[in-house]
Parts: C-alpha cells; structure tokens; sequence
C-alpha cells in the first residue's frame, strides 16, 4: 500500500513497511550510519541517523522506524544536526589520537563523520583505557581502543560467517566487543575469514600487515623475491585506481609487480589447474570405489579450519588436494626456482590474495618442508595497491608485460576460482574429459554462475549423472550440511567459499564494494573464460609438462605426497 508522507517540507511516496531510511535512499536523501548494514535487520544503535518527526519528542532512528501516513520528517534540522555532532564528539571523546598512522585512516567512517560536521577540536575527554592491542592471530589484528560499539562485526560474524568469534563482553559503562573469556582471536573458533574487517567503521579490526616483510625482502639483494597472484587480484585492485576490471588489467599488473621489483611472477590459475587435475582423480576415484561422498571441495582455508575445529565429523568429506597457494609456492620453492639455480632459502615467495585467512594457511604446519616455507609473505589485495602507491607506479604510464616465464600460462577454468562456482565448473569439464575423453571446451554451466548464495546443477557425464552444488558464506554452508547430514539433500560434489559471493568479495579485498563492484569483478573473470582459448585445465601445456617431467600421473603415490594432504580424521565413536 502506497502512501504520502512529507520529508523536508516535500511530498513523497512511501510503502507500509518501509523504514524511513529505506525512503530517504529512495530519494537521495544521505542520513549518517555507523552500524547500519545493508541486507541485516537494523537496530538503531549506533543513533547517527537520527531525524525529527512532527508529533514525537524524541528524535528517532531513520534505520529502524518505520514510516505512516502522513508522517512530517526533518532529516537535517538545527535540532537533528547537533545531536550528530555530539554523539560524533561523544565517541571522540576516548578515541585514540593515532588517525596520521591509522591503518584505516582516509577509509574510516569515524573520521568522515568527524570531516563532515566540521569537527575541529576535542569537546569532550574521555577516559582512555588502556586496552592491549589482539595481535596473536597470524591474519587479523583487534584494536578495542578503536572500537565505536556499534556491532557490526558481532553480527556478520554470527549471522553470514555463523562462527560468533566476536560478541559484547562486559555490562553497563564496561561492555565492550571482544571474544569468550577475552582470550583473543587466535584461540577462539575464529576462521580468520577477514568479513569483520569488511564491516568495521574504523580501523578497531585491520589484517595482519605483510606489508613491510615484503618491502624488506624487495631491498635486500641476497634474496630472489618471486610474487604469485590470485586471479581476483587484476580485476579488484582495478577499482583502487579507478580503472575498470578487464582482461587487459592482468598484462598491467604484472608489469607492476615487476616495477615493484619482484623478479619472477606467477599466476595462482596454473596451480588451481593443478587442483582441478588431482581433484578430477580424486572424486572419480571416490565415485568408483564407494569412497566418502559427497566430496567438499578444501581450497578455502576458512572452511576448512571451521571443519578442522568445529566438525570434524566432515573431514573425511573433504578433498585431500591442497589449495593453489599451497601448490604454488611448494612448486616455486622445489622446483621452478631450483631448475633455474636459485636454493629455495634465497627465494622469497609472495602471495598477493584476496583473502586474510591465506595469511593463516600460510603461517601453518602444512606450508613448509622442515624450516623452509612454501610462501614467506601474504599481501592482500588493499596492500598491494598500498605498495604500488608508495613505489610511485601509475597505471597509466607502464606498458602491459606479458607473463615472464612459462608457469604464467592457465586456463580460464582456473581463472574461475575467484567466484562462487567457478571452481565447481572448471573441475566438471576435467571430470567429463577424463571419463569419457570429449573435447569439454565449450562446457559453460549457466545454473552454477551469479551471485546466488547456493547454487546447484545435474551433471551427465558418460552415462552417469551427478548432482554438484556450490555455497558461499559459512552460515549458508552449515545449513546445507545439516541438510546433507540429515538426508534432505543428495549432492556428490559440493563447493564451499566462507565469503559471500567467493573471493570476488574475500576479506582483503577493497573495503566496502557495493553489489555492482561485485558485478564487475565476477564478469571481469567470466570475460575471460569466454575470450581464452584454453578452457579446461587438462589442456594447458604446462600442467601437462609437468606431470611428464616431474609429477608423474594425477592422483599417483608421488602427487599424493606433493600436492595432497593427509586428513586427522577421528574415529567413529
């Protein structure tokens, strides 16, 4: 039902239910927010988005209340426009002094408030505690002096992540946001997903910065500084400098990197080729021989350290096949790098990511041989535009640099790792190749595609027929296990990313990206898979090359060691 209702002495139309807000968006009316989320119920709590109604006393929040006939609204009156300022000051009031050095400085919602009331000065002191700085966890870093209360980590991590690593501790003028006990991240069932630094306002939650080891490593000249890179990387950082997503931005990044001063660049795809391949064996293989099914797809470090250490019951679901950045550095440290006489101690192993949690599976006991580690530094997508910033490189004045050795070449099966069902498609073309041998180059499989939170498709392949489905965001992957557990659903494949929509919107990617940013970014990896001419990762020359020269056949006894893990799967009870 649609009624008037009059805002800033203007008629405009409106719907039962809607909130005000939802009105004032509608209208390109800007009211401030700091807990407002888009997609979540609104609680009003941060009050920032205060207006005055004719009729009631109080002001009320735009957020949460909802609009009635014939309502009066006054969004930026005298009175609305100095209560703002005084909750901005309010929060000023006990806020560190540290915004030259922020990490969010610039991107903190905190600080454009305070810019755009025209604060100048501190009004009001607060008490400043001193709170220790949570640094433990190898991917996010928690400031609780930073922190403005207004949940929004609280209720992504327990609403779209589903872990609820992070909660109100306390009562009254003490109740603060931190984790169980006040133990920190790193102990808690955090999976490290970074979604929380997505949401945060001011720079209270920021990733574990790898951004000097990289600067110290690009400048010492007894090391061989070697950068791999996911393929959601060109089409995100893109957007740091206003450019858009395309193909051609790949050719730039990696003239970039080499600017930057790395001295070999490789892309993550030709590994997620690799992936493709062992796990193509290994579901077949599981298929055949009445192994553990459905099989649950483990390249996302965040799903498999939830399954890790909060149900294990589904380890024996998930593939052994490491992820492509593990593939990837182990072959750059015993292999690549070695057949071009560099030790494997000398070379240091860069992984630019969209992901924090790759920061966590980096720093873990699977990523290294004895005391050498596959990758010895991850950057995510916001601090490599920070290092191409302060190496003073403009897009606009390098020329795009093809890739520089061999192991740059993929197929755009594993360019589609970046988005939700990418990695489903891309396994199913190898998975029909190796069954039944058909050219699979113009497999495109429209059901697992776009930014639907569950996606599902029925697959032939020779005579057989498979049911696969991928799932992004971990709440939405533990209701379809139960679903599986329960018998309700029947899948042999499932795809699991812990983000939303995939690593198109991983937790080190650009802060805030809005649905068309997502958009463009999953297009930008789709544009590829159309225009590439190798599609299926069983026709890349060099995936080829290696299993004739050193890695034998996929799924033999020597891959299960290199490019597999083993599973400390429990005993039935």
């Amino acid at each position: 039902m649609q009624f008037n209702i009059e805002i800033n002495n203007q008629q405009v139309s409106a719907k039962r239910g809607e909130t005000i807000k939802n009105v004032l968006d509608r209208f390109g009316i800007h009211v401030p927010t700091l807990c407002y989320l888009e997609g979540f119920t609104p609680t009003g709590g941060c009050r920032m988005c205060v207006v005055e109604i004719e009729g009631i006393t109080g002001l009320v929040p735009a957020c949460s209340h909802q609009v009635t006939e014939w309502m009066k609204i006054k969004t930026h009156s005298p009175r609305v426009l100095k209560a703002r300022k005084t909750l901005v000051e309010l929060l000023l009031a006990s806020h560190p002094d540290d915004c030259l050095y922020c990490e969010s400085s610039g991107n903190c919602g905190l600080q454009n408030l305070a810019m755009e009331m025209n604060i100048k000065e501190r009004k009001y002191h607060g008490k400043k505690e001193n709170i220790q700085i949570d640094n433990a966890c190898p991917s996010i870093v928690r400031d609780p002096a930073k922190c403005v209360l207004c949940g929004r980590c609280i209720r992504v991590c327990d609403e779209t992540v589903g872990v609820s690593a992070i909660d109100v501790i306390g009562r009254g003028s003490g109740s603060r946001i931190g984790t169980s006990y006040n133990k920190g991240l790193n102990i808690q069932n955090c999976v490290k997903c970074g979604q929380c630094i997505m949401v945060c306002p001011t720079g209270a939650l920021t990733e574990k910065s790898g951004y000097q080891a990289v600067i110290d490593a690009l400048h010492n000249p007894a090391l061989f500084p070697v950068v791999q890179f996911s393929p959601t990387v060109p089409a995100a950082i893109a957007e740091d400098f206003g450019l858009k997503p395309s193909k051609d931005l790949l050719n730039l990044l990696r003239a970039a990197l080499k600017a930057i001063g790395f001295r070999q660049i490789f892309d993550v795809s030709m590994a997620a080729d690799l992936t493709i391949m062992e796990e193509a064996v290994e579901f077949l293989d599981r298929l055949n021989n009445h192994g553990k099914l459905p099989m649950i797809t483990s390249c996302c470090p965040s799903w498999v350290r939830y399954v890790e250490e909060i149900k294990p019951q589904l380890l024996p679901n998930l593939s052994t096949t490491r992820s492509p950045q593990q593939i990837m550095g182990r072959l750059i440290k015993n292999y690549i790098t070695s057949s071009a006489g560099q030790k494997a101690e000398d070379v240091f192993v860069v992984s630019v990511m969209p992901c924090t949690a790759k920061k966590y599976e980096a720093n873990g006991d699977r990523m290294k041989d004895g005391s050498t580690r596959y990758v010895d530094a991850v950057l995510t997508t916001r601090e490599l535009a920070r290092i191409i910033r302060l190496m003073g490189i403009e897009f606009s004045g390098i020329e795009p640099e093809p890739a520089d050795t061999a192991f740059g070449m993929r197929s755009s099966a594993g360019n589609l790792f970046g988005v939700s069902g990418g990695h489903l498609e891309g396994l199913l073309r190898t998975i029909q190749y190796i069954s039944t041998g058909p050219d699979t180059n113009s497999i495109k499989i429209s059901e697992l595609r776009g930014l639907k939170n569950k996606k599902e498709a029925r697959f032939k392949f020779g005579k057989q027929f498979i049911r696969v489905a991928a799932v992004n965001g971990l709440n939405n992957a533990k209701i379809l296990m139960e679903e599986v557990a329960a018998g309700r659903e029947d899948y042999q494949i499932i795809e699991v990313m812990a983000c939303p929509y995939g690593c198109i919107n991983g937790g080190g990617q650009k802060l805030n990206p809005d649905e068309k940013n997502l958009k463009s970014r999953m297009k930008a990896l789709y544009d590829v898979d159309d225009e590439e001419m190798i599609k299926v990762a069983h026709k890349n020359p060099i995936i080829t090359d290696l299993y004739d020269k050193f890695l034998a056949k996929p799924g033999s006894t020597q891959n299960k060691e290199l490019l597999h893990v083993s599973r400390n799967i429990p005993e039935a009870q």
